[in-house]
C-alpha cells in the first residue's frame, strides 16, 4: 500500500537531482551520448573526429576531435546545466544555426557516468576535469594537442534500472553506427573514424566526396545505385541521393533526412518520399534516399525535443512539395521513370518466373495424429443440430477442393463440406513455414538445400554485427553461414523453403528487418526473427500456384496448430457457410 504524501513543502532541487532528471530527457542509450558528442564536436569545428567504444557504449564511450578546443573557464563552465556558447537570447532560438544548443547535455551525461573533459586551444597545455556522478574535481593539467577528448565510463552505473531498458549489445551498437553514419554523410569533409574494442567499424575519408561517405557507410553497391538530386525551389534547396524505383528496401532503414545538417524524424517528410515514388515502386518497399534539406532556419523550430531529433516547419507545405518535385524531376532527368516498354519487359519477366514450378507436384499424404479435443460447428441442415467434428483439421480438409485463384492470384477459393472458403496464399504459407521453422529447432533444423556456387554476403558494420550476433539464428534457419573477412560471409546452403529466390537477396532484406526492430510485437527476439524468415521465404501475393500446389498449401495450413492467423495476426481465411450461402440468394 502506497505511503501518504509527504507534506514537506516546496524546496529547490540541488543540481545533482536536475541534471539526472535532465538526463533522462537527453540520454536514453548510449547512442544518445554519442550524438551528443559529435554534434558538440562538430559545432567546434572539428575535420577529425573519432569514437572510441568498449561493451557497445555501456563500458566506455571516448570522442576525439581536433576542434577549437575550449580555455580553463570555458570547460569549467560547460559543466553547468544550460551554459551554452551557440545561443545567448531566446530570439536565438528562432534562428538556430548550430546542431547544439540547449547546454544540457554535458552536466546530464556527467551525472550518470565517470566523466572526464580534457580540451585546450592550442598544442601543449591541456585543462582536465574529472566528473562522477556529478560531482566535480578540481581541475588539472596534462600536455596534448588543440581540440577536445571527452570519455565517458561506466554509463548509468549509478542508475542500474535505466541499464535494463536498453537492448542487446549488438543492437545498442548498431545504434551508434547509425548516428555516427549519418554525421558522416553529412559531413563528408570531416573524417569519422568509429573503434568497437580493437574492430575499426567505420572510416570515412573527409574528403568532401558524399558519395565517398556513403560508401563508406552503405556500402559501394549503394553508393552506385543512387542518382543525385539538387533542386531549389521556393528558398528551399533539397540535395542528396535518390534510388531508382527497383533498388528498395523493406523498411526505412535507409531513408535518412537532415534539415539545416541535422538528422531528424518528420512524417511529413517521409510522405512525401513516398508521394514521389507512389505507382512506380512495389507496395510496402521503400527507396533509398538521402535527403539534405536547406532553408532559413527562422521557418524551422529545432526545439521540439530535448533530443532535437525532430522539427517543425512553418511552412509544411512548401517543403513537403520541394521534396516532392524534386525527387520526381531526378528520376526523369536520370531516366528512372519506368516507360510502358519496360513495364511489358518487367511484367513479362515475372510471369516466366512465376510459371516455374514452386513445389513439387507430388502431394505428401496427410496421415498426421488427430489431436484428442474436440470442436463445435453448427451443420447447415434446417434442424440446425450441432455437430461434432474431431478438430478443426478435420473440419477443414472434409470434402475440400480447389477451385483456383481470384484477384490476380492474391487469394485462393476453396470449398468443403462446410461452405466456401477465400484463403490468403501469402500468409497461410507464412502460417506454414512459421511453424515448420519453430517445430524443427528441436529436430535437427531446418531442412537447407545446397547451393551450387557458394555466394558472398557483403555487408555493412552494423549489419554484421547482427548476423555474428544471431549467427545461431540463422544456421537453425536453414542458411549455412561462415564468417569472411571482418564483414561479409559465405552462404553455402539456404532453406528448401525458398524455393529459388535469391538467398543473398532474403538475407539482406531479414537482416534490415531486424536492425529496424520491424518484427512483431509481444514475440521473444528469436520468435522475431523466425517471423521474418518465413515472411521472406512464403509465397508472395501474386504468385501463380498449380491446382496441386494450391492444395498441398491448404493440407499443410489444416495441420498447424494456429490456421487462423499468421505469425503477424492478419487473419489467414474467410469463410461462408452453406446456410449463408443460402440466404444470401434467398433459397432459405
Amino acid at each position: 500500500m502506497a505511503s501518504a504524501p509527504s507534506h514537506a513543502g516546496v524546496r529547490l532541487l540541488d543540481p545533482h537531482t536536475i541534471n539526472q532528471i535532465a538526463a533522462g530527457e537527453v540520454v536514453e542509450r548510449p547512442a544518445s551520448v554519442v550524438k551528443e558528442l559529435v554534434e558538440n564536436a562538430l559545432d567546434a569545428g572539428a575535420r577529425r573526429i573519432t569514437i572510441e567504444l568498449l561493451q557497445s557504449g555501456t563500458e566506455l564511450i571516448r570522442v576525439t576531435d581536433d576542434g577549437t578546443g575550449m580555455s580553463r573557464d570555458d570547460a569549467i563552465a560547460c559543466l553547468e546545466r544550460h551554459a551554452t556558447s551557440k545561443i545567448r537570447t531566446v530570439e536565438d532560438l528562432g534562428r538556430i544555426g548550430s546542431l547544439g544548443f540547449r547546454g544540457e547535455a554535458l552536466p546530464s551525461i556527467a551525472s550518470v557516468s565517470r566523466f572526464q573533459l580534457s580540451s585546450g586551444q592550442g598544442d601543449g597545455s591541456r585543462t582536465v576535469l574529472d566528473v562522477h556522478g556529478g560531482r566535480r574535481a578540481e581541475p588539472h593539467h596534462e600536455a596534448g594537442p588543440k581540440g577536445t577528448t571527452i570519455s565517458v565510463e561506466d554509463l548509468f552505473y549509478n542508475t542500474p534500472a535505466r541499464l535494463k531498458f536498453l537492448k542487446t549489445m549488438g543492437t545498442e551498437l548498431a545504434q551508434i553506427s547509425e548516428i555516427v553514419g549519418k554525421y558522416a554523410i553529412s559531413t563528408p569533409d570531416v573524417a569519422f573514424r568509429l573503434i568497437h574494442g580493437e574492430q575499426t567499424l567505420l572510416d570515412s575519408p573527409g574528403d568532401g566526396d558524399a558519395l565517398s561517405a556513403v560508401a563508406a557507410v552503405w556500402g559501394r553497391d549503394v553508393a552506385r545505385g543512387i542518382a543525385e538530386i539538387d533542386v531549389f525551389r521556393e528558398g528551399i534547396r533539397v540535395r542528396g541521393y535518390i534510388s531508382a524505383p527497383h533498388f528498395t528496401r523493406p523498411t526505412r532503414s535507409q531513408q535518412w533526412i537532415f534539415v539545416n545538417g541535422r538528422p531528424v524524424k518528420n512524417r511529413g517528410l517521409y510522405t512525401a518520399i513516398d508521394v514521389a515514388y507512389r505507382q512506380i515502386t512495389p507496395e510496402r518497399r521503400f527507396p533509398v534516399a538521402l535527403l539534405m534539406i536547406d532553408l532559413d532556419p527562422a521557418s524551422v523550430d529545432m526545439n521540439v525535443s530535448p533530443t532535437k531529433s525532430e522539427c517543425r516547419f512553418s511552412q509544411e507545405g512548401r517543403v513537403f512539395d520541394a521534396v516532392r518535385q524534386g525527387i520526381k524531376g531526378a528520376l526523369m532527368e536520370h531516366g528512372m521513370m519506368p516507360n510502358m516498354d519496360g513495364i511489358i519487359r518487367a511484367n513479362e519477366a515475372i510471369a516466366a518466373s512465376n510459371a516455374q514450378p514452386r513445389i513439387s507436384d507430388e502431394l505428401v499424404a496427410w496421415s498426421t495424429a488427430i489431436d484428442p479435443g474436440f470442436a463445435v460447428a453448427h451443420s447447415d441442415s434446417h434442424d440446425d443440430e450441432p455437430v461434432i467434428f474431431r478438430s478443426f483439421a478435420d473440419r477443414f480438409l472434409a470434402g475440400l477442393r480447389v477451385i483456383g485463384q481470384t484477384a490476380d492470384a492474391f487469394f485462393i477459393i476453396a470449398e468443403n463440406d462446410e461452405g466456401i472458403m477465400v484463403i490468403d496464399q501469402h500468409v497461410a504459407h507464412e502460417r506454414v513455414l512459421f511453424e515448420r521453422i519453430r517445430n524443427a529447432r528441436g529436430a535437427g533444423g531446418v531442412e537447407r538445400q545446397p547451393l551450387l556456387t557458394p555466394m558472398t554476403l557483403d555487408l555493412d558494420r552494423a549489419q554484421a554485427t547482427i548476423v555474428n550476433e544471431r549467427l545461431e539464428e540463422f544456421l537453425g534457419m536453414g542458411f549455412e553461414l561462415e564468417p569472411f573477412g571482418d564483414q561479409a560471409f559465405i552462404v553455402r546452403a539456404a532453406p528448401a523453403a525458398m524455393r529459388g529466390a535469391d538467398p543473398i537477396t532474403v538475407l539482406k532484406e531479414l537482416i534490415d528487418e531486424i536492425l529496424d526492430g520491424a518484427g512483431p510485437s509481444g514475440l521473444s527476439v528469436r520468435e522475431q526473427i523466425w517471423v521474418m524468415c518465413s515472411c521472406k521465404m512464403a509465397i508472395k501475393a501474386g504468385d501463380r500456384l498449380g491446382m496441386a500446389e494450391m492444395e498441398k498449401l491448404l493440407i499443410d495450413l489444416a495441420r498447424t496448430e494456429n490456421p487462423y492467423l499468421c505469425p503477424h495476426g492478419r487473419p489467414i481465411t474467410i469463410s461462408m457457410g452453406k446456410s449463408e450461402l443460402m440466404r444470401r440468394f434467398k433459397r432459405a
